[in-house]
């Protein structure tokens, strides 16, 4: 007689139940938020190798404006063709920063306002967003961009000894606050939002 596979037909023998392992807030996949890079800080400072390595470390797309600058026109600014250079390329950070990657803004970012636009554009697209300031003092500052010009001519720009002169009373140098993270103030007084702003800043840059 051939055994019965399977057990006996019709058996009403309990089984076991399958038990459901309830989830936990720690079972959760949490997905961390991207977060924008702004590199704040006068030529000379290091802002583009601090830049690269942000980029390898965290895995973040690096925007440069003189890597487009130079190719496209030979020229730091080319009639102004630089403000529309980089309303673009933050166009495509904040649409990276959507997707859900980092973005690192090689800019240099003079105005406090230029980057409390930046913060807060990136918050309305659901990234975070930190300052970077690189400080230099004019030694420094004046011995690396000879030393990078000698090097690399092709790669940058003549900057003259009273130009960057000027641009140190330019600049508007970060606060503890920006630093540290702490909420942006309202955009001035005649822009209804910080994207308003923005886009009038940089005029290829879509409201968002």
């Amino acid at each position: 007689m051939r055994a019965k596979e399977g057990g006996r037909r019709g058996s009403t023998a309990a089984r076991p139940a399958l038990r459901m392992a309830t989830p936990t807030a720690h079972d959760e996949c949490v997905t961390p938020r991207p977060m924008l890079f702004l590199m704040v800080g006068l030529p000379g400072a290091g802002k583009t190798t601090r830049a690269r390595d942000i980029e390898h470390h965290d895995r973040a797309l690096r925007l440069t404006p003189d890597e487009w600058m130079i190719p496209l026109f030979g020229d730091s600014d080319a009639a102004g063709k630089r403000d529309v250079l980089e309303g673009r390329l933050i166009w495509v950070a904040l649409r990276v920063l959507s997707a859900g990657a980092n973005v690192v803004l090689d800019f240099g970012f003079w105005g406090r306002d230029e980057r409390s636009a930046l913060r807060s554009l990136a918050h309305s697209v659901g990234a975070d967003c930190t300052v970077i300031y690189l400080a230099v003092d004019e030694v420094i500052q004046h011995q690396r961009i000879s030393e990078r010009y000698d090097k690399t001519a092709e790669h940058t720009f003549v900057v003259t000894a009273a130009e960057l002169a000027l641009y140190r009373t330019q600049f508007e140098v970060p606060d503890d606050r920006e630093i540290a993270g702490a909420s942006t103030d309202p955009p001035p007084a005649d822009w209804a939002s910080w994207s308003a702003w923005a886009s009038d800043r940089w005029p290829s840059l879509p409201l968002v």
